[in-house]
């Protein structure tokens, strides 16, 4: 069974760091572009950044750029994204999805453009 499994998350204060990751399983991950959206608690999901096949190419939501970065181990199957300099408004569930054949769009990350969508991990920043 496909599964992307998210972790990492927990409770951080501003100006914290987390590193998030997603251990993906029962699908060719190296051939699968790989994105992190974000769901804060009453917005909409938020594409935050994106990472193709080859982890050669990144993209970045404006929101999180210079702040985050995506990276993949294909060896091990995973997705990470590492957080820096965190903000209270960074609050919300993180998921990982995998597409095949391109990445989607950041500003359009609806759950049916990809092809696997995660559970999630939470992670709240707060003094």
């Amino acid at each position: 069974a496909v599964q992307l499994v998210e972790s990492g998350g927990g409770l951080v204060q501003p100006g914290g760091s987390l590193r998030l990751s997603c251990v993906a399983s029962g699908f060719n991950f190296a051939r699968y572009e790989m994105q992190w959206v974000r769901q804060a608690p009453g917005k909409e999901l938020e594409g935050l950044a994106g990472i193709n096949s080859a982890g050669t190419t990144t993209v970045y939501n404006s929101t999180v750029r210079g702040r985050f970065t995506i990276s993949r181990d294909n060896a091990k199957n995973t997705l990470y994204l590492q957080l820096n300099s965190l903000k209270t408004e960074d609050t919300g569930v993180y998921y990982c999805a995998a597409r095949w054949g391109g990445l989607v769009n950041l500003h359009n990350p609806k759950p049916k453009n990809f092809d696997y969508w995660g559970q999630g991990t939470q992670a709240t920043v707060s003094s």
